[in-house]
Order: C-alpha cells, then sequence, then structure tokens
C-alpha cells in the first residue's frame, strides 16, 4: 500500500453513480474508497468519523445537499478537502459551494483522466475548476464583482499600468523580467476580463481606475 495514499469518501444519491466513481478510483494504486454515503447527512457523519483525505461530492442530494454538507464539514474540519462533482454547469452553483469551501468543482460527464487529475489535485491541497465550468464562473463573478480591477491579478495590473504610461510590450517585458510573449498574454487577458478592444480603451480605463496619474 503506498504511502500517499488518498482516501477518497463518496457522496452521491445514485447508487450507480458510485459504483462507477468506486470503479474508476479503486483501479488507481494511490487512491481507496473508504467509504459511500446516500445523502448530505450521512457525508457529514461519515467524514466525521473517517477523516478523509478527499471527499467526492455531489451537489443535488435529498435532505441536507452538497452544499450545506461541505459547509458542515468545513467548519467542523476546516483541513477537509470537498472536490464537487456535479452537473450543474452556471456559475452560480459553482461560487455557492466555493464560498460553501469546496476547493474544487467538475462535471459528472468529465472524462477519467480529469476525475483522477482533479482528485489528487485537490488531495495535494491544490484547487481545481473543470474548464468547461470556468468560463461560466468568469462571467457570474463579472456580474456580481463591485471593482472590476478585482477581476486582474497582481501581474495584470501591473502590465496595465504599464501600458497606460505608454511603453511597449518589449519595454514592460524588460522592466518585468517577462518575455515579450508573457506580456502580450497579460494584455490579451486583461483586454478579455475587461471587455475592452483597444490601447486606447485600456488607457482611459487605467486612468479612470487611478492605475496611473
Amino acid at each position: 500500500m503506498p504511502n500517499n495514499l488518498i482516501r477518497v469518501l463518496l457522496a452521491d444519491d445514485h447508487t450507480i453513480v458510485r459504483q462507477g466513481l468506486k470503479l474508476i478510483l479503486s483501479a488507481q494504486p494511490d487512491l481507496e474508497v473508504i467509504g459511500e454515503a446516500a445523502n448530505g447527512n450521512e457525508a457529514v457523519d461519515l467524514a466525521h468519523k473517517l477523516h478523509p483525505d478527499i471527499v467526492l461530492m455531489d451537489v443535488a442530494m435529498p435532505g441536507v445537499n452538497g452544499i450545506e454538507a461541505t459547509k458542515r464539514m468545513v467548519q467542523a474540519d476546516p483541513r477537509t478537502k470537498v472536490l464537487v462533482l456535479s452537473m450543474h454547469t452556471e456559475g452560480i452553483y459553482v461560487r455557492e459551494i466555493l464560498r460553501a469551501g469546496a476547493r474544487g468543482y467538475i462535471l459528472k460527464d468529465a472524462i477519467d483522466t480529469e476525475l483522477l487529475n482533479a482528485v489528487r489535485s485537490v488531495a495535494r491541497g491544490d484547487g481545481y475548476i473543470s474548464p468547461a465550468v470556468s468560463g461560466a464562473l468568469l462571467s457570474d463573478y463579472r456580474k456580481n464583482v463591485t471593482d472590476p480591477l478585482d477581476l486582474l491579478s497582481n501581474r495584470e495590473r501591473e502590465v496595465l499600468k504599464f501600458i497606460a504610461e505608454g511603453k511597449t510590450n518589449k519595454e514592460i517585458a524588460a522592466i518585468l523580467n517577462l518575455s515579450v510573449y508573457t506580456v502580450d498574454s497579460h494584455r490579451g487577458k486583461v483586454m478579455e476580463k475587461l471587455n475592452l478592444h483597444s490601447t486606447g480603451e485600456l488607457v482611459r480605463f487605467a486612468l479612470k481606475h487611478g492605475l496611473t496619474e
């Protein structure tokens, strides 16, 4: 038995789904299914008793749903790592369960390799959001964010500031010790996130939000 064995608790109200997941996970030498729950209450109880490394959690379950169950687990033990397995692609579902304390979100129709990657990623302490829902999550976040600057990473803000100061991609790359390609990628992401379409719009946005004088 590997020293780094990942112990998994399954929580889904459909027996056939749990059986399928168990087959996929148990075939891996580093994964072990240590318990199964058919509803949120059972999941919370088993998590408390078994202390799994990962809880693979469905959102829609009878009684206590996956969001509430996740909240209770994480409140009881903040080290609990919940990976959500859901049919829902809407950003609001993802946002609510991440807010409840889940570390990742993957769709039920994901291929086996993505499921295994997600489980191992969350077990390491990283997060995992299925590419199929990341666009919906960003769109939902855009609708709810109050300051559009919150959409940008620190590096993207730096790049935007230098663009607004009239520096070229090559000059920005030299200042930040990045490749020109990376700077161009950051510029593209800034424009996409802020829904801006020209350098002029980027400059006006930066001035409006106090990124440059």
